[in-house]
């Protein structure tokens, strides 16, 4: 892989150039595969003149992107305030919604504030998404979701997590994209973390993600026949895989690299090195998708994010980190040193901790060629915390 661009140095000296913010835990949507569990509010969620500091601070910090969720962001009276207050500091705004409620005013409001962008999250047809979502209609609205940010000049995008219930439904899922004009589509494996933990069922065996990614790698393949098609105006449709979903197979650089940019593959977890999440109380960790318990960093209200995340081990984890702490399979990878043992969100919560990964390409294939394949035993259940997890075995066994 000598052609392909890895991150340069200036790129990877740590700097929370991305920034995902829970502004509110509250949530008009039960969805079964929450992993934060959202619903209510916090008790103690940061107020207006706390958010606007912290976002101060992000900006101070080289931040160029600040991803809002919820719960659902706009729930919050302010969050209009809040968009111009990033905005203005030369921030990129983007919000991922449910959808469930974003009328044309709301994303107007939004849209006139300085917001750049809006995910909207489903989850397969119409059907599947509404059992997952727990909600009858939501998938309905969450298409009018993104024919409404779009009407007001809001790039739009879906966002799609991968479990048992959909992934024979990809190419459905992406034609349905196609004919609402979105063009950017990412897509990641459901991790087992709050309500999904509850569902290891809807969880994906690790030899899974070896049609997965395969089927997704066709799917980008026919939207580039589309676009020379339509004589290669506009821009053309992208599937883009998430930190959870890969790695080193031979859909790498097409699944993790932009249409027409440089190629780029996985490179390691960038959590507290490009990335963090802040939760609604002021909780920090490295990543947003971070189970809280073992993640939690230092706190806004008590120290200054620039203080958090140049000091506190929690948040810092994966910088100068050694592959000692690979264990399994992917401590003898062959591509340990730069893997770094992908997704430690993932990890943690399917095995209790980080340092091996299941649910790999490269893994799955390696294991095929000897007849073997790996499945998960679930073992330990959920707390039913916010961001919580439970545990898995992975036993090896030969391939039917």
């Amino acid at each position: 892989m000598d052609h392909v661009r890895t991150l340069r140095a200036s790129d990877t000296e740590p700097r929370p150039i991305y920034a995902v913010w829970e502004l509110t835990l509250k949530c008009d949507q039960p969805c079964q595969h929450c992993g934060s569990r959202a619903g209510a509010a916090r008790v103690e969620e940061l107020s207006l003149e706390e958010i606007l500091r912290v976002a101060s601070e992000l900006a101070t910090l080289g931040c160029r992107e600040v991803v809002l969720i919820g719960g659902e962001a706009y729930l919050r009276p302010d969050l209009a305030q809040i968009v111009r207050h990033l905005a203005e500091r030369s921030v990129r705004v983007i919000m991922q919604t449910g959808g469930r409620a974003l009328t044309v005013e709301r994303a107007r409001a939004l849209a006139d504030a300085g917001l750049s962008q809006v995910g909207v999250s489903i989850d397969g047809p119409a059907a599947i998404h509404d059992r997952l979502r727990g909600n009858l209609g939501s998938w309905a609205a969450a298409m009018r979701a993104l024919e409404n940010a779009a009407s007001v000049g809001l790039g739009v995008s879906a966002n799609s997590q991968i479990n048992r219930l959909n992934m024979d439904h990809l190419e459905g899922m992406f034609e349905t994209f196609h004919r609402a004009g979105v063009r950017s589509w990412q897509v990641q494996l459901t991790a087992p973390m709050g309500r999904a933990a509850d569902h290891p069922e809807w969880i994906v065996e690790p030899w899974m993600v070896v049609p997965i990614l395969d089927r997704l790698a066709a799917i980008q393949e026919r939207a580039a026949e589309l676009f020379a098609e339509d004589g290669g105006e506009g821009r053309m449709f992208d599937v883009f895989c998430g930190n959870n979903l890969g790695y080193f197979g031979p859909h790498e650089t097409l699944l993790r690299s932009r249409p027409h940019g440089d190629e780029v593959h996985w490179s390691g977890c960038q959590a507290g090195v490009r990335s963090v999440g802040i939760e609604s109380d002021g909780t920090v960790k490295g990543c947003p998708s971070l189970p809280t318990a073992p993640y939690a960093g230092g706190n806004v209200r008590a120290a200054s994010l620039a203080h958090i995340w140049a000091e506190d081990p929690t948040v810092r984890f994966p910088r100068g980190r050694a592959n000692g702490e690979l264990w399994g399979f992917c401590a003898s990878c062959h591509y340990a040193e730069v893997c770094g043992a992908g997704c430690a969100w993932t990890a943690h919560t399917t095995l209790g901790k980080r340092g091996n990964y299941p649910f790999c390409y490269h893994r799955a294939k390696t294991l095929e060629r000897r007849g073997l394949r790996e499945r998960l035993v679930h073992r330990t259940r959920a707390p039913h915390e916010p961001y919580d997890f439970g545990r898995f075995e992975l036993v090896l066994e030969p391939v039917p």
